[in-house]
């Protein structure tokens, strides 16, 4: 089950935090294909962290000790893409490793591996705004609080570039597995409720020719990673059972 291998991670990342010097973070890096429900695990295991630190600090709830911080913030805008030499392409692979700002989240990964100390100030990350399908600059406070960040996304165990760098510098790097099949019935799924795809079979092509090869370079290409977790077909692990928005 999903939620046995979510409180195993929950409770060794507890630990490991506890086990951290107050001046440093606990750096996670969660990957896996599209639809390996990555997002949900990360979003779900920081929440729970927060809980746990709630229960032992009463009061304290306004200094969550856990953030999330997904990938999407560092898509390049449309404006980007359109300017690369081959716009048709950028644009229609959107999602691919080439269309990520790698730079700004090596960068935002070096900050947040710098000591803690008491001049410590918030650090900001990007969101993704799904409206307009464009980046949000400096929209993700991390604060000084924060000694534990999950990072959320699909390249985030590549064994290419500045993903590797990025990743060397993380504390653990955690993958999702799931089957190809299975990824796509939900990415198909959630490309025509978010009005990514107008049907069902546009859905599937754009599965089929831009996630699912994106999805082969991410398994072909991974690095060694602490923890593996099955992604199974588990009702009370779909996003909307958890609370969680995927889109």
């Amino acid at each position: 089950m999903m939620e046995e291998q979510v409180d195993k991670l929950v409770q060794k990342t507890w630990a490991k935090y506890k086990a951290t010097l107050g001046s440093q973070r606990l750096l996670i890096a969660v990957s896996g294909i599209p639809g390996s429900g990555k997002t949900t695990l990360a979003s779900l295991v920081a929440k729970r962290l927060n809980d746990l630190h709630n229960e032992e600090s009463p009061g304290c709830t306004s200094t969550p000790i856990a953030a999330f911080i997904p990938m999407d913030g560092y898509h390049l805008s449309r404006a980007q893409l359109s300017a690369m030499p081959d716009p048709t392409t950028a644009h229609s692979r959107r999602g691919a490793a080439f269309t990520f700002d790698d730079e700004a989240f090596y960068d935002l990964v070096k900050t947040l591996r710098e000591p803690l100390l008491p001049e410590s100030k918030t650090v900001y990350a990007p969101s993704f705004d799904h409206a307009v399908k464009d980046p949000v600059a400096d929209d993700i406070p991390i604060h000084p609080s924060a000694r534990v960040v999950l990072f959320e996304g699909n390249y985030l165990s590549l064994n290419k570039g500045l993903w590797k760098e990025a990743a060397q510098l993380m504390d653990q790097l955690w993958f999702v597995e799931v089957d190809f099949e299975v990824a796509k019935r939900r990415l198909v799924d959630r490309h025509v409720k978010a009005g990514i795809a107008k049907d069902k079979g546009e859905a599937e092509k754009r599965a089929d020719e831009n996630d699912l090869v994106n999805g082969r370079e991410i398994v072909d290409e991974r690095l060694d990673v602490n923890e593996v977790v099955v992604s199974q077909e588990d009702e009370e692990w779909k996003p909307e059972a958890q609370g969680v928005e995927v889109i």
